[in-house]
């Protein structure tokens, strides 16, 4: 027998999902994520979950990685002194940014300070035009003095080498890294040619010192890992998830630490799309809420949507602007500071706020018993009733509601002179009430209606407030998979391996000949294959996928075109036009197709075989005939304004086809779901819960 084993780490949990290769059964667990050292939690959690399994490691051929280590080391500044060479002139380059406001009428504009401080940016002597034509060369002595200033004054573990027009000639870059690969090889190098070859200087700088300013602690953690599994007796292929939704080897993960920003949600977002089209829903809104975010992700004709930067470390939560960029492949979602961890308080103006500040695993919410003082979502959902204090995590964990209860009331209800419940549930609506907000706002800027899409809710506090959040959004139906607690451990398993490049180089469409487009493309193949091919894929099972960033000539932004798979380039090139102008007129609503077009960017994306999962949901009992009904509890609903004693299933006892009647409450081990009044319910053939929602006219 051989397994699959995805690891996904949260703010507050770590989550495991097993597959048998063979059968398809699939076991989870889940983890207190041990925030000092996450490598902690990850091995322990492997042995726990192979033992209950009677599984030998042995047995496991690969493990699949995701993890929020690079996030939470950008926004909590706890990367690596890192130092940055760039051209003379372009120094203060990461501090005037993009000279933009982010909100105009906003006298006192605070923006994030950049990874790398001014006193830890030097200047050289070398220049290199727009065309790639060298006007100055590198003096490499010159290079030698900076680096031994920043090793020896300021102690740097990581540089970051980012040289004007380096996208379109990377000579210089490229002889900086020999030189320190030889001279100070201890040394941490990332050039920005290399990490993303993008035109702008700006977003090109800020991505450079992102994957310099973590590379360090990634390769550390890295190695951690590696050596924790090589001494568990694993012996099999270890990857790691990046934000596009793909999978790397630790090799390429290491030199593009960047791409992991996103790592662990991108997973969960991956496998909502891949239940959507085994359901045959295309348009699907992906909703995981664990214990320290919440995420939505818009997945559109079953696929999920993809860009190329993405803004992190931002001031204002939903104010666009007010972080960095960073120019990397990554899934279009939305992510707030709302899950199960997230801290109530009363703010300056007399309100409740809850989040974006979390308990996190160490102490975590009150109800944990480890000495968390603040009010929390899931002190909230304990008091209404929506969790079972003796079944968390199937009972592997005891929750004290006497502690929740002591944290609101003091917390919140005492202050604002509020009953328990009242407390309580304005936690509870506060954070749906936040979710949807971002939610539409996110779907607003992309143009797209929910009333069309039904929700995929997963994490392990998705299910509990998906129904109140898809009210607000005028979303018609929701599906809550089974294991939806670990969820995007499961989208870790259907991962491919895949790696996306892109090179800048402007050209009028006029000119494009085939030669010149395999002189742009072939390089860019040629390297997203080298990296699959070296972690063992065959050359004829990689798909290439190529894609332009294009514009009318004058303009400041492109949109991506993406091309047809053909062998005919003349064809292709042919099509090209009316290829921009039908993707132009699907965001804008027009064309102007009398009008000179311009390549911008150029993309491919390499992608491997989809591994194959035909997971039939297992745990420790598996699903079986037996009595659903678990009995029942008191549970808090607005709609009669009182506690209402609510059925209580066990959803390992559900069948296809049984039917739920609201207000029901549905638990498995990892999650609970909430059926609100008037909502019905019902187990379909692959044992998710499909829930059709009773609202006003739409």
């Amino acid at each position: 027998m051989s397994y699959r084993l995805g690891i996904d780490i949260g703010g507050t949990f770590t989550d495991f999902a097993l597959v048998d290769e063979e059968t398809g059964v699939v076991a989870v667990h889940k983890q207190l994520t041990t925030p000092y050292d996450p490598s902690v939690a990850v091995l322990e959690g492997i042995r726990s979950l192979l033992k209950n399994r009677q599984v030998s490691i042995d047995q496991v051929n690969a493990v699949v990685h995701g993890t929020t280590l690079v996030t939470n080391a950008v926004i909590e500044r706890k990367g690596s002194i890192t130092g940055m060479l760039t051209t003379a002139g372009f120094r203060d380059n990461l501090n005037i940014a993009r000279e933009r406001r982010y909100d105009l009428f906003d006298l006192r504009l605070v923006f994030p300070s950049p990874l790398i401080p001014r006193w830890l940016r030097l200047e050289l002597n070398e220049r290199v035009r727009y065309d790639g034509e060298i006007m100055q060369r590198l003096d490499m002595e010159e290079v030698k003095k900076a680096v031994q200033k920043l090793v020896a004054d300021h102690r740097i573990e990581s540089l970051a080498v980012c040289l004007l027009h380096s996208y379109i000639n990377p000579v210089h870059e490229r002889q900086i890294q020999a030189l320190l690969s030889a001279q100070f090889p201890g040394l941490y190098v990332s050039t920005s040619s290399e990490v993303f070859p993008f035109m702008r200087e700006y977003e090109r700088f800020t991505t450079t010192a992102a994957n310099a300013y973590v590379q360090p602690i990634v390769d550390r953690y890295l190695k951690h890992i590696e050596m924790g599994l090589q001494q568990e007796g694993f012996e099999g292929q270890l990857y790691i998830m990046t934000s596009s939704g793909g999978t790397v080897t630790p090799a390429t993960a290491r030199r593009f630490p960047v791409r992991m920003l996103e790592s662990g949600p991108a997973a969960g977002v991956l496998m909502s799309a891949s239940l959507g089209r085994t359901l045959d829903l295309p348009n699907l809104l992906s909703f995981d809420m664990g214990g320290t975010t919440a995420k939505g992700a818009l997945i559109r004709d079953g696929v999920p949507r993809k860009k190329y930067e993405m803004e992190v470390a931002r001031v204002h939560e939903f104010k666009q602007g007010s972080g960095f960029p960073i120019q990397t492949p990554v899934v279009d979602m939305i992510e707030i500071g709302a899950g199960g961890g997230s801290i109530a308080e009363v703010d300056e103006r007399g309100l409740i706020r809850v989040g974006p500040r979390s308990s996190g695993a160490d102490p975590g919410p009150a109800c944990y018993g480890k000495g968390g003082k603040h009010a929390t979502l899931t002190d909230a959902d304990m008091v209404l009733g929506y969790l079972d204090p003796t079944f968390f995590l199937g009972g592997e964990m005891t929750l004290d509601r006497v502690a929740s209860e002591h944290v609101i009331q003091q917390n919140i209800g005492k202050p604002l002179g509020l009953d328990l419940t009242a407390a309580a549930w304005g936690i509870h609506e506060i954070i749906n009430e936040d979710v949807a907000r971002a939610f539409r706002i996110h779907a607003s800027e992309r143009g797209v209606d929910y009333r069309n899409c039904s929700m995929i809710a997963f994490g392990g506090s998705g299910p509990i407030h998906a129904l109140r959040v898809a009210r607000k959004l005028k979303i018609p139906r929701i599906i809550s998979p089974p294991g939806a607690g670990v969820f995007s451990a499961f989208g870790l398993l259907v991962s491919p391996l895949s790696f996306d490049v892109l090179r800048s180089y402007r050209m009028a469409i006029e000119n494009l000949t085939p030669l010149r487009f395999k002189e742009n493309f072939d390089p860019l193949i040629e390297k997203a294959a080298e990296l699959l091919q070296q972690a063992g894929i065959q050359k004829n099972e990689i798909q290439i996928t190529r894609r332009l960033d294009m514009r009318y000539q004058g303009q400041g932004f492109e949109i991506e075109v993406l091309l047809p798979e053909t062998t005919e380039i003349e064809h292709l090139i042919g099509q090209i036009p009316a290829l921009f102008a039908q993707t132009y007129e699907k965001v804008f609503s027009l064309s102007l197709i009398s009008e000179p077009m311009e390549i911008v960017n150029w993309k491919v994306e390499a992608t491997g075989p989809v591994p194959k999962m035909d997971a039939k949901f297992g745990s420790e009992k598996g699903i079986s005939p037996g009595k659903a009904l678990k009995g029942k509890r008191l549970a808090y609903f607005p709609e009669k304004k009182a506690y209402l004693d609510c059925p209580v299933y066990d959803r390992y006892f559900l069948q296809p086809s049984a039917v739920l009647e609201g207000p029901a409450l549905i638990e498995e081990k990892e999650s609970t779901c909430v059926i609100g009044i008037g909502d019905n319910g019902k187990i379909d053939a692959q044992y998710n819960l499909v829930i059709n929602i009773e609202t006003e006219e739409r």
